[in-house]
């Protein structure tokens, strides 16, 4: 049987545990030394430096080809595909992209284990697949500027691709055109004004992330929808909760031109607002055991206040006193949740 390779504090806390049987006459000491033989201990995370470096190769991979753009005859080369045309790119980088996804899905069955591999693989495929529907609306483009169909045609790309090839990265590619769709489509709509049916655009984000969740709600007990539902309730999350925290800075207010001339006091009840549904989201995930629901409302929970002091105090307030009172608090939630990680450590371990 392979033993199981743990980080230095996952085995600290099974030794601990395996003591605590041993010393409680749960289990004898054979059994004891077989349990903590089972694992090892890891010495280094080669997975996150794999992750991190394979990340590192597409961004360098990137900037190599930005550098090839300066090279006179790389130039000379691109002036030449000017005339290239739209049609015959989109064409070009689809082929690329479908070649990428094939292959793509082809070696992570073969080579389930690569895994950063294999996703910088599919990631430079939803790169290709972006780059042939952006040439794909130049190519019918009538001046419309309503560029906001190629994000709604983005969105059933990915989502199709997602679903067939199972694969949470494009997913969330469909995530990201689905808010990017509804962001271009309420400006288009109202030619770019400040306001969508009396809303500027962190409120109806608020609006939009809410809708999100509702629909994320119904689907969550359909099986084609089990692998994505997690990371679909993190990006609504995301959404709303992001949208409540310029919400809170800025109002309703339309542009910025607006913001510098009023008072923030004037807008606190956004922030209100703003901290009571994280603190419902807090209360809900502790009461229903939703993991995601609980750090979502305590982190937001934290930003929203810790916003409202700087906005409130940073300019009235001495600064070795402002820093003092930043400090005490940040020491008093320490302890709050040392004493909370403590008991839990007790508790499961009892």
């Amino acid at each position: 049987m392979p033993k199981l390779n743990l980080d230095k504090q996952e085995s600290e806390f099974l030794n601990r545990a395996i003591q605590h049987w041993e010393d409680e006459h749960l289990i004898d000491a054979g059994a004891a030394d077989k349990l903590r033989g089972s694992y090892d201990v890891k010495g280094f995370d080669w997975m996150r430096l794999a992750k991190y470096s394979f990340w590192i190769a597409l961004a360098c991979g990137f900037i190599a080809a930005g550098s090839l753009i300066i090279d006179d005859k790389v130039i000379a080369w691109l002036k030449s595909l000017y005339y290239t045309p739209d049609i015959v790119i989109s064409i070009a980088t689809g082929v690329l992209a479908a070649v990428l996804f094939y292959f793509g899905r082809r070696w992570e069955k073969k080579y389930p284990e690569k895994v950063f591999s294999n996703e910088a693989i599919v990631f430079s495929g939803v790169l290709s697949t972006a780059c042939c529907i952006a040439y794909l609306g130049k190519t019918f483009d009538n001046g419309s500027g309503h560029y906001s169909l190629l994000f709604l045609l983005s969105i059933f790309v990915y989502g199709v691709l997602a679903y067939r090839l199972e694969s949470r990265l494009i997913w969330l590619f469909a995530l990201v055109s689905l808010g990017s769709w509804f962001g271009t489509e309420t400006g288009y709509q109202t030619h770019w004004a400040d306001y969508f049916l009396g809303m500027n655009y962190p409120l109806r984000f608020v609006l939009f992330g809410l809708v999100c969740l509702s629909a994320i709600y119904l689907l969550k007990n359909r099986k084609w929808f089990a692998l994505f539902w997690e990371l679909t309730y993190v990006v609504g999350l995301l959404y709303m909760f992001l949208s409540l925290w310029m919400l809170s800075v800025f109002g309703n207010l339309g542009n910025l031109d607006t913001w510098w001339h009023i008072k923030q006091i004037s807008l606190f009840y956004w922030g209100i607002i703003s901290a009571v549904v994280a603190g419902g989201f807090l209360l809900l995930g502790l009461k229903t055991k939703d993991v995601i629901a609980r750090e979502f409302g305590i982190t937001f929970l934290l930003i929203f206040i810790y916003t409202k002091y700087f906005e409130y105090f940073w300019e009235h307030t001495n600064k070795a006193l402002f820093f003092a009172i930043l400090g005490a608090s940040f020491w008093l939630i320490g302890r709050k949740a040392e004493k909370i990680w403590n008991f839990r450590s007790r508790v499961v371990v009892d």
